[in-house]
């Protein structure tokens, strides 16, 4: 119980337990899912029961609600935690009383991709529809990834998946400078606009934050950030490339956006190499810009081109991420997190 186990994915048979305080968020039940999936107990405590949490039932995961000690696991190796959990939460203040190995949420999934080839998307917008569109692209064409993502992907109904190929797709999260513990070899950066100022105080924190994440490239990795971040030529790696919907001076960009029953029709110029004819089945321009930042990872990783247009066609989006509800001729009910003050002019935009 109080001895210390590696829960680095190759020595993770070791494990035997892990509990999770806080297992309904998005990024932990994905942690959790990817455990149950290797054979080893997962449970874990909640303050409310959702669909998220029915579906990890369902998956033979056990759930409570309480905050009980009854209720714990008191065998557990390992017990992982997000900063959601207050620290007056009497089955936290157990596991540390008792010496148990705690984990943050960013810790264990740094440790599980450390060895992996990492595809980590970060941004304080787009990142959750640009990862999940990245991960698509790589199951739908058989390249093959594992993958942890912070929404719903709904041509999956999951957020996470595994994969014999040693590759990760990962949501890299700046909230408590979470993403700084992942080694990403290649790093998407799709947005630095001002959030998460209760963590860091004020923009210029938050900017340098997203620096250091870049400081975090493997040697020879790859960065694509979008054109027009604040601060760029401060951003780190030794190959970068830059994208954009707009401006014909990225390395990457759109020719010939036009909709064609309904959906987006484009090309997509990458240096002087042009796939033309590209289908987006999304609203909003900004998922225009999420799919280029996409489509420049897979032909990073040679992936055929008709294969990509194929899998782009045929993404279904992130659930609450522009999510059609109704869509008929007489209305349109769209469903979307946006909470930040430049994730709802974009999605305004969008849906006008």
């Amino acid at each position: 119980m109080t001895e210390e186990k590696n829960i680095l994915t190759n020595e993770s048979d070791a494990l035997r337990s892990v509990y999770f305080l806080g297992i309904g968020g998005i990024g932990m039940s994905a942690l959790a899912r990817y455990y149950n999936s290797r054979k080893v107990k997962v449970s874990g405590y909640d303050k409310t029961s959702t669909p998220l949490t029915d579906l990890l039932e369902e998956e033979g995961i056990a759930v409570h609600f309480e905050d009980n000690l009854e209720l714990l696991d008191k065998e557990a190796d390992v017990v992982v935690y997000t900063p959601a959990i207050p620290p007056t939460h009497s089955e936290l203040n157990y596991y540390k009383e008792n010496g148990f190995q705690l984990k943050k949420r960013s810790e264990v999934l740094g440790s599980i991709t450390r060895e992996t080839f990492n595809i980590c998307v970060a941004g304080t917008h787009g990142k959750t529809t640009t990862s999940a569109m990245i991960a698509h692209i790589l199951r739908d064409t058989g390249y093959g990834c594992n993958a942890f993502l912070g929404g719903i992907a709904a041509n999956y109904n999951t957020n996470f998946w595994s994969s014999e190929k040693n590759v990760c797709v990962a949501e890299a999260d700046e909230y408590d400078r979470s993403f700084l513990q992942l080694s990403p070899d290649v790093a998407i950066i799709t947005a630095m606009d001002a959030d998460h100022l209760d963590i860091y105080g004020d923009e210029k924190t938050m900017q340098d934050a997203f620096i250091q994440f870049t400081g975090k490239i493997k040697t020879g990795g790859l960065l694509i950030s979008k054109k027009g971040l604040a601060r760029a030529d401060e951003l780190m790696g030794s190959n970068k490339m830059t994208y954009s919907a707009t401006d014909s001076s990225a390395d990457i960009h759109t020719e010939n956006i036009r909709v064609v029953n309904g959906s987006y029709v484009f090309d997509l110029v990458i240096h002087e190499r042009i796939i033309k004819d590209l289908q987006l089945n999304m609203g909003g321009m900004h998922n225009i810009e999420n799919a280029i930042a996409a489509i420049a990872v897979a032909t990073h990783l040679d992936i055929e081109e008709d294969k990509i247009k194929k899998a782009v066609g045929n993404f279904a989006g992130v659930k609450r991420r522009f999510e059609y509800v109704v869509k008929s001729i007489d209305s349109i009910v769209i469903d979307d997190y946006a909470h930040h003050p430049e994730e709802l002019r974009v999605l305004i935009e969008g849906a006008k």
